[in-house]
């Protein structure tokens, strides 16, 4: 049973076909494969093990299904070459999801081991706008760190911004010699004023051979830590933090600064590691490490002496394993950097950072947004579309549509659920989307009331709490002196799918696809609809049981949407 194991039905079945197989066939030592059914005619569940047993695959699953007696299975069916049907009996589903429901995890298994993930994601440069490029980044991996925090695990959410490098030489000259009201601090730029600036120092850097110069120093000084540098560095980076924060309490987002300046002291000690352990080959003046797997080098060092982000990447590597203690290091970047990944991954192996049998790398790659005409998103003009200007309008559509649906309303309230609904909207439409391939951005299709979009998944939720406010029943006082009962086979659909919660979790966690947690919310909503339509809830001998039901499908609905950073709403 769930308390004594708080295993998935999955797992549970697994470890009787196995069993089964270790009895009947000691020789094979095979683990069951056992997968939810992909249509409620061939059952609950499948085993297709028999398949990998011998020549005659139907007899072999013939004989598993005499021998296995179980009081959780209501029949077992052998179909096609070797196809075990799996049905569970209704009381043991029904005892599931009670206990289910008063599990404060919703069933969801506690980790073997709790694990110091360090996820890096968003990451964008000072001194430039967040932009849609940075969307899908920030938001896959602000829902990989809330789902490891729901599982239990210790979770770190490192923002690697741009902080570091020869263009703020520019920036703190310009800063110092053209804006010293900001410099002084008796006047508070903006990013914009920081765009401007910049674009104005490009100009002048290129023209004026002194102010180059200038420039050229403030780097130097920036890096060995002048005063005045400094403060020009750090007011430069503050406008942007607060740019920068600005989405981030839009989107909801939480994490941690820890740009390139962080690292910059530790650099030399990188090379200097690489260079003792004889792994840097000199190639055309720049320090290399050549690995075999890779036609080209890795270059850690330029020929002019100076470091790059490789450099960067393996200080920062060298950190979280080594200071951070991570046993799980995740990079949420875009598929582009695939290669240079795959380098960091292996020198910091080869140099002895990273030790595979303790340490996990992974990176999380993702495709690009598009837009209608199957092209990168951008603006009319050919620009890169600004992320605040999309969310915006994605809030701006959703409160035109809204106030169509509720047009009593007060305008007031239509805002903040438009506000809700369209940041949900933009969203969604990107976690369930397979974050490998590209997606073609659409507010028409993100906002539209059916099909697998968050305002479909959030009208379902809302019908719930509509359903438990007409039945105005304390649940306090039901949950102990009820226990749930299944018979209606909509009823029975709704316990199956909602006891299949941490099979979804458990398999978003072994791909790190939020994907697969909207897909199993997406099943959900149709599932809960199923049952609403064939099932009353009020005023029937049945209302207790059924209002625990739709209880759990609420906490499940209310947790998926948590993992995923959206918001449910009261009414829609």
């Amino acid at each position: 049973m769930l308390s004594s194991s708080m295993m998935t039905l999955q797992q549970q079945l697994q470890i009787l076909f196995t069993n089964a197989i270790a009895e009947l066939h000691p020789e094979a030592k095979v683990i069951a494969e056992v997968t939810q059914a992909t249509n409620p005619k061939f059952g609950h569940y499948q085993c297709n093990s028999a398949m990998r047993l011998g020549k005659n695959p139907r007899a072999i699953a013939e004989e598993l299904t005499s021998h296995i007696k179980s009081d959780i299975i209501e029949k077992l069916e052998v179909a096609g070459p070797g196809f075990i049907n799996i049905h569970l009996k209704p009381n043991f589903l029904a005892a599931q999801v009670d206990e289910q429901l008063r599990d404060e995890r919703l069933g969801a298994p506690k980790p073997a081991k709790k694990q110091r993930i360090i996820i890096d994601f968003s990451s964008p440069n000072v001194a430039k706008e967040l932009h849609v490029g940075h969307l899908r980044s920030t938001i896959i991996g602000e829902s990989l760190a809330r789902l490891f925090e729901t599982l239990g695990h210790d979770v770190l959410r490192l923002n690697h911004v741009g902080d570091w490098g020869t263009q703020f030489g520019m920036l703190i000259a310009y800063l110092k010699h053209h804006e010293p009201l900001v410099f002084s601090g008796e006047v508070i730029a903006e990013l914009p004023d920081l765009m401007s600036w910049y674009r104005a120092a490009k100009q002048i850097f290129d023209q004026d051979p002194a102010f180059k110069k200038q420039a050229q120093d403030e780097v130097v000084h920036l890096q060995g830590g002048d005063t005045d540098s400094l403060k020009a560095w750090n007011i430069i980076c503050d406008i942007s933090r607060r740019a920068f924060q600005e989405i981030y309490d839009l989107l909801d987002v939480s994490i941690e600064e820890r740009g390139e300046s962080f690292y910059n002291k530790m650099l030399p000690d990188v090379i200097e590691e690489f260079d003792k352990k004889g792994l840097i080959t000199v190639d055309d003046g720049a320090k290399c490490v050549f690995m075999d797997q890779f036609k080209v080098p890795f270059i850690i060092q330029k020929s002019n002496g100076g470091y790059n982000y490789a450099t960067t990447d393996l200080a920062t590597i060298r950190h979280r394993i080594r200071d951070e203690r991570g046993d799980r290091l995740i990079y949420v970047i875009d598929l582009g950097q695939k290669l240079h990944l795959q380098q960091l991954f292996a020198a910091a192996e080869k140099v002895g950072y990273l030790d595979p049998a303790k340490t996990t790398v992974e990176h999380v790659g993702f495709g690009v947004v598009l837009g209608p005409d199957g092209k990168k998103f951008k603006t009319r003009s050919g620009e890169t579309e600004r992320l605040i200007d999309l969310l915006e309008r994605a809030v701006s559509k959703a409160c035109e549509m809204l106030q169509e649906r509720l047009p009593d309303t007060p305008q007031e309230e239509v805002k903040e659920l438009g506000k809700v609904l369209g940041i949900n909207a933009v969203k969604y439409s990107d976690l369930s989307c397979h974050r490998q391939k590209d997606y073609v951005f659409s507010y028409d299709r993100m906002l539209r009331f059916e099909g697998n979009t968050a305002a479909f998944l959030l009208y379902s939720y809302v019908r719930i709490q509509s359903i438990k406010r007409k039945v105005n029943i304390d649940l306090e006082q039901v949950l102990p002196t009820t226990k749930i009962c299944l018979s209606h086979p909509s009823e029975l659909a709704l316990a199956l799918h909602l006891r299949q919660f941490p099979e979804a979790l458990h398999q978003m966690d072994l791909e790190l696809l939020p994907n697969r947690l909207t897909d199993y919310l997406y099943k959900l909503a149709e599932t809960f609809n199923a049952f609403f339509r064939d099932c009353r809830v009020a005023d029937t001998p049945e209302q207790n049981s059924r209002l625990l039901l739709i209880e759990l499908a609420s906490r499940i609905m209310a947790r998926g949407f948590h993992i995923l950073s959206l918001k449910p709403m009261d009414r829609m």
